[in-house]
């Protein structure tokens, strides 16, 4: 049986004879590669390759040589008219692989350019779904038999309802967190029933919306740009076009409508648990009982600590549904954009929330709020 392993002769001197079947059947297998890679000579002056005795040569062998030789010409080569037709096809057809180019100034300008055309893209889209919001609003208002009340209610149930324990859940322990954390710096001082003041401003003020807000952001922001992109991406919304059926109508608004309802319910649920939260972690910790804490809760948090938490909860609920739509809608149709678009519809209502919650901050402290 012949030997087909590709292999090297050089025993004699300054030549090197190519035996056996040099093919991409027994290249398959990285260990020969390698082998001959290091058996292999480098390529020097007056040295001799003869591929005459090599059973079968194709590209890949071919190939291989060549890039051996450093796509060079040897200045002694002997082989056979075929293998010639062969390298000589490798040999036109080699090229260098581009060289990574330093990026200059105007490629930075160009990718500034092209991100900040793509960033305007989105508030235009934003801005119009907006204006869309409002004229759909209008359009109910004028005729609320037409309107999609059943998917309305299906959405207040699914982002409102079905959101309470997870809202609880995080709400007591941070509640518990922020007590445990402020009773050991009020401790130093003697002043204990401050806590109740720093807890109730805290939570009712900030942390309640806000907290609320990022968990529904990140639960039913994220729901909402699945739940349009996979219409996307099975046909569904061209075929509501086709139909006439407007997707501002019957797809935006009842989802900006339940979460404008939905978060200040949600946000006053994440604060009534937090300050019990606290008031448990308060009793054990510096002995301030929930009689005492419940008494003193309504002068430690004026009505317009809550009013201002309900006015940015619904702020924070409209731009949440608002945001989860525009993403979805702009989902193409391939399962790698629906992932995108909901990873930036999660990172852009988070970042949102938050940068409207210190806007409503600097605003309101400037009136004495």
């Amino acid at each position: 049986m012949v030997d087909a392993t590709p292999r090297i002769d050089s025993t004699a001197p300054d030549a090197v004879r190519l035996l056996g079947e040099w093919t991409a059947g027994q290249f398959g297998r990285r260990r020969v590669v390698r082998r001959l890679l290091s058996a292999l000579p480098a390529p020097g002056p007056g040295r001799l390759w003869d591929l005459r005795e090599a059973r079968q040569l194709d590209h890949v062998g071919a190939q291989l040589l060549w890039d051996h030789w450093q796509r060079r010409w040897p200045e002694r080569l002997e082989l056979l008219p075929s293998q010639r037709t062969i390298l000589d096809r490798v040999a036109q057809y080699t090229v260098d692989p581009p060289g990574r180019r330093r990026a200059g100034l105007r490629d930075l300008y160009l990718a500034f350019g092209a991100r900040l055309l793509r960033f305007g893209g989105h508030v235009h889209g934003f801005v119009r779904l907006i204006g869309q919001l409002t004229l759909n609003i209008i359009r109910l208002w004028r005729a609320p038999h037409e309107g999609p009340w059943r998917d309305l209610s299906g959405h207040l149930y699914r982002i409102g309802a079905t959101a309470l324990p997870i809202t609880a859940l995080v709400g007591f322990l941070i509640g518990i967190v922020l007590a445990y954390l402020t009773s050991q710096q009020l401790r130093q001082f003697g002043a204990d029933a401050y806590i109740v003041n720093i807890l109730g401003i805290a939570l009712v003020r900030e942390l309640g919306p806000m907290l609320a807000a990022i968990l529904i952001a990140g639960r039913s922001g994220s729901a909402i740009t699945a739940q349009i992109g996979v219409m996307r991406v099975t046909d569904e919304l061209d075929a509501m076009r086709v139909m006439g059926i407007s997707h501002s109508f019957r797809l935006v608004m009842p989802r900006a409508i339940a979460l404008a309802i939905a978060m200040p319910l949600i946000s006053a649920w994440t604060t009534v648990s937090g300050l019990i939260g606290g008031m448990i972690a308060a009793d054990l910790s510096l002995g301030i009982t929930p009689l005492f804490f419940l008494k003193a809760l309504p002068d430690a948090v004026n009505v317009q600590n809550l009013v201002l938490a309900t006015v940015k909860s619904v702020f924070f609920g409209i731009l949440i549904a608002m945001i989860g739509c525009h993403f979805g809608l702009r989902v193409k149709p391939n399962t790698q954009s629906l992932g995108e678009g909901t990873t930036a519809s999660v990172v852009t209502a988070i970042t949102v929330v938050i940068l409207v919650d210190a806007l409503f901050a600097v605003l309101f402290s400037n009136v004495g709020i």
